[in-house]
């Protein structure tokens, strides 16, 4: 007698986890906004492997994040490591394929990737990135353009209460030739990066352990943690460093900036310059962006990025300076599952057609069919139940509307249409029921 075989159990690795319906279809959408975003403004989309050479990947955004990458050797005995982020292969792209492409180039490009990090909420070990990229050129047009596409990829997402905090390296790099420190600018500016998380004394230590002199390290920390109106606090800057010309011209970046977002009439409060910003990858040089949810600031920053003038010279002679930002997915949808802005959606489909009679299944898919080609979505029930289980079994799916057509409404041609969030219905004809159900979906009629 054969045994039985011993069962698996099913369990995923720490750090990685499964996407059900009611995670899947408002992550679906959170992309399709972003697309939708991204190719307005002109970025075109690009994919590249998850697995690349590993040297390719390594060396690339510091020793931390080198700790990080998953790397291995392939059937091949060749050194590869799943890509980290989306930017690093972007730069190794752009070194192959921009002759032909020409510059400057933008792009855009979703998928997953991996980093073998601590686990926290909303941070896991695999995520997907939303990035979106100008390479090619050293504009300050493309910076702007990278802050106004963060703004405006928030808004059409629905979010209203958040900040996107800006600096610009140059200004940092150049209060540390004020502070002698140019020398150690790669251990300030990671310490710096922790800030907001640990506080001063804990950043003076981190520093004081690089060998960097407290004093020298405290006279950084206050000035990044400058307050005011960004008009205010650049100018103190420059002001107070009229011979620094790196410094001067992170400044001047800056200034466009901020006026190029009150000309175009955003809100103030949502732009906000913050010295104290660094951002913890080594390759970037220039403006820098972080976003924060008012209402949950503590889940971290949701779309980050900023300008990395060398990264592709790694790959290529050719100077390919670039500006991009990076939307974290999977961060905010766990910042929108807490504060319960993700709902109980478990299909993608809005209306349930219920099925009376077996005998008249065909029925029930010709109202389908009818409703589809109207663009709507629609799933018949598959059996012939009791109507209160299918329209318990329609609401906990998350559908909107529900088609009842019993023997009577099949016989007179009228369809019921019930609106399962205001519990009311009304009988419509075939042929109006497809618009009956845009304008019950859209809120504009209430069902008497």
């Amino acid at each position: 007698m054969t045994s039985k075989p011993q069962l698996i159990e099913p369990r995923t690795l720490k750090g990685f986890r499964d996407y059900p319906p009611a995670l899947m279809i408002p992550r679906e959408e959170v992309l399709q906004t972003a697309r939708r975003v991204y190719r307005a403004h002109g970025f075109a989309p690009i994919d590249t492997p998850a697995l690349e050479y590993a040297e390719i990947l390594t060396g690339k955004g510091g020793e931390e994040s080198d700790r990080l990458i998953y790397r291995f050797k392939d059937h091949g005995d060749r050194d590869v490591a799943l890509r980290f982020d989306l930017t690093v292969p972007f730069a190794r792209f752009a070194a192959m394929h921009i002759p032909k492409l020409g510059t400057p180039f933008k792009r855009y490009a979703m998928g997953p990737v991996w980093r073998g990090e601590n686990t926290s909420h909303g941070r896991y070990r695999e995520f997907w990135q939303c990035d979106f990229d100008t390479i090619g050129t050293t504009s300050n047009a493309a910076d702007i353009e990278a802050a106004l596409v963060i703004h405006e990829l928030l808004v059409a997402l629905g979010l209203e209460r958040f900040e996107i905090r800006i600096n610009n390296r140059l200004v940092l790099n150049g209060l540390l030739q004020e502070a002698g420190l140019s020398d150690k600018s790669v251990a300030v500016l990671r310490a710096l990066d922790k800030l907001p998380k640990v506080g001063m004394d804990a950043v003076l230590e981190e520093m004081s352990g690089h060998g960097i002199d407290r004093e020298a390290g405290r006279k950084v920390l206050e000035l990044a943690s400058s307050t005011g109106e960004p008009t205010e606090i650049l100018e103190r800057l420059a002001l107070a460093y009229p011979g620094n010309e790196t410094l001067g011209e992170g400044v001047r970046r800056l200034r466009e900036l901020f006026a190029t977002v009150a000309a175009c009439g955003l809100p103030a409060e949502r732009f906000r310059l913050d010295l104290s910003i660094a951002r913890g990858l080594d390759y970037y040089t220039g403006t820098i962006y972080e976003t924060f949810l008012l209402d949950l600031p503590n889940i971290g920053s949701i779309c980050s990025g900023g300008r990395y003038d060398n990264l592709a010279g790694l790959y290529t002679n050719q100077k390919l300076p670039g500006v991009g930002a990076s939307l974290g997915v999977d961060r905010l949808l766990a910042a929108l599952e807490e504060l319960g802005r993700l709902g109980k959606r478990e299909t993608p489909a809005e209306i349930l057609v219920t099925q009376f009679d077996a005998a008249s299944l065909s029925q029930y898919f010709r109202i389908a069919s009818v409703l589809r080609k109207a663009g709507l979505a629609v799933e018949v029930y598959p059996e012939a139940k009791k109507i209160g289980q299918q329209l318990q079994h329609a609401e906990k799916r998350g559908f909107k509307l529900a088609v009842i057509a019993g023997p009577d409404e099949l016989a007179s041609g009228r369809f019921k249409l019930k609106n399962l969030l205001k519990r009311t219905e009304e009988a419509f004809g075939e042929n109006e029921l497809a618009e009956a159900a845009k304008r019950e979906l859209a809120g504009e009629v209430t069902v008497s």
